[in-house]
């Protein structure tokens, strides 16, 4: 019979950390990798000082296992990248070519573009220039001029032409859609807006070999998004309805030119007008009419066909002096850095000039009574008197003058508005006119351009102008006893 061996209690030596060190099993994996950067940092030296290579120790690192990819219930999944964080974006198109405007000193001089119906580029470079406004050019449909942060506020409150007011930002010639996104990116926009704000961004083009606005629109404003998330640290959401900043983009065959929308909604828009009739005049457009005619703001004005009385309201604004921006909103009072009592000392002087009443007659006529009542509730809404305009109903035929010299302005029905049958009316009304009125300026704006042959009289000017899609001409009509033919 063997005798088993008795368990016997041996002490050994503990080994020193050294030994431990060099018996320690090396993990692989997101842990060991941790570790070993920690282990790293405790081992770098606190003094950010560089030795000099002949100085610094010959670090040698531990070996690493070899990576293995992790286990999925599918098998090994393919091993992903480290995230890494965003550097600094460099330009494509660097130097030179970006030509941003923006300085952090809102005195310095900005480059403003200030579209227009098109037809009205001259009446708006003499009504820029009347306003005090320097370097003005005329362009495709609008002007450009240059101006500081105050005179942008000031073209919004007065311009009765301008649709809306344009700060360029920055340009650059540009030849595909990438570059396009480092313009974009490399504009300083944090200075005007955050990710606090609402975007939206269009874009518009002439000549431009881009495929498709649409995806253009987009990398700018990826571009944008992505300069306020990397400084800082979130998007700004995007609002195509009511947004806080608007940004618009105009390209050309070669160039692109990246603007803030300074307006908001369009300049048009003065806040009084709800009931627009059968064929609407916007009010910059009507405001031009009246500007073309030149309408002396101390004579008599008549609009035998009135409909919501837009050109009469605008008339009576322009000779009060009353601003078209007085009562509405704009988009600069949603900028960052908003200086809120400059704009508010800019409308109290503004204020300070309108005229207490108006001495000249204005009168509007038209056949619809429901029309005359839009009329009359629009010009309460425009913060006048009933008794500033006369609105009435009556027929353009019956109609007299009441002063020997005066301005006919007005938007005759034409087109799908007037039958075929009712062509007669024009001899009618043209003879009407040489009865009664001699020595009046007669003013017609209307897409038919066979009128001055209905009428049987000369323009003495045209005008060619587009109400909205219409192409339209503003027949100039001097009137005199005899006929004009």
């Amino acid at each position: 019979m063997t005798s088993t061996p008795k368990k016997t209690l041996t002490l050994k030596k503990k080994p020193s950390a050294a030994e431990e060190a060099e018996t320690r099993r090396i993990r692989s994996g997101a842990r060991a990798r941790q570790a070993m950067q920690m282990q790293r940092l405790k081992e770098e030296p606190t003094e950010i000082v560089a030795p000099s290579k002949a100085a610094r120790p010959e670090k040698k690192s531990p070996p690493r296992a070899a990576k293995r990819p992790a286990k999925t219930p599918t098998g090994y999944a393919k091993p992903t990248q480290r995230p890494t964080p965003n550097p600094v974006k460099k330009p494509r198109i660097a130097g030179p070519q970006i030509q941003a405007t923006f300085s952090a000193n809102r005195d310095d001089l900005f480059n403003i573009f200030a579209p227009c119906p098109q037809g009205l580029e001259e009446a708006l470079f003499a009504e820029l220039q009347a306003l005090g406004f320097e370097h003005v050019s005329q362009g495709r449909a609008g002007c450009h001029f240059a101006t500081d942060w105050n005179g942008v506020l000031r073209a919004n409150l007065y311009s009765r032409l301008a649709t809306r007011i344009l700060v360029q930002m920055s340009y650059a010639k540009i030849a595909n859609e990438d570059e396009l996104y480092e313009l974009a990116y490399h504009t300083p926009w944090e200075n005007w807006f955050g990710a606090e704000q609402t975007l939206r961004v269009d874009t518009s083009a002439i000549r431009c070999p881009f495929q498709s606005l649409q995806f253009a629109n987009l990398r700018v404003k990826d571009g944008i998004c992505d300069r306020l998330r990397d400084r800082e640290g979130e998007r700004p959401s995007i609002d195509t309805v009511r947004p806080d900043a608007k940004v618009h983009a105009f390209l050309n065959e070669d160039s692109a030119t990246l603007y803030i929308d300074s307006t908001g909604e369009s300049l048009f828009k003065r806040g009084w007008r709800h009931h627009k009739g059968e064929a609407p005049l916007r009010e910059n457009l009507a405001a031009g009419l009246l500007a073309l005619s030149d309408w002396d703001p101390n004579a008599p004005l008549i609009d035998p066909f009135c409909g919501s009385g837009t050109i009469l309201i605008e008339a009576a604004w322009i000779a009060l002096g009353a601003p078209p921006g007085i009562w509405r909103p704009f988009h600069f009072e949603r900028l960052r850095h908003h200086d809120a009592r400059a704009w508010q000392d800019l409308k109290a002087e503004a204020r300070a000039h309108i005229a207490p009443e108006i001495e000249v007659p204005l009168i509007g006529y038209d056949i619809d009574p429901r029309v005359i009542e839009a009329a009359k509730a629009n010009l309460a809404r425009a913060h006048l008197h009933p008794d500033t305009i006369r609105f009435e109903v009556g027929n353009a035929l019956d109609i007299q003058p009441v002063a020997a010299k005066g301005w006919i302005v007005t938007n005759p029905p034409y087109g799908e508005r007037l039958d075929d049958t009712d062509a007669e009316f024009w001899s009618e009304w043209a003879a009407h006119l040489k009865q009664n009125f001699a020595g009046w300026s007669v003013n017609m704006i209307t897409s038919d351009l066979d009128i001055p042959s209905k009428l049987r009289l000369k323009p003495n000017r045209r005008h060619p102008l587009y109400n909205g899609p219409l192409d339209c001409r503003l027949f100039n009509f001097q009137m005199v006893a005899a006929s004009n033919r």
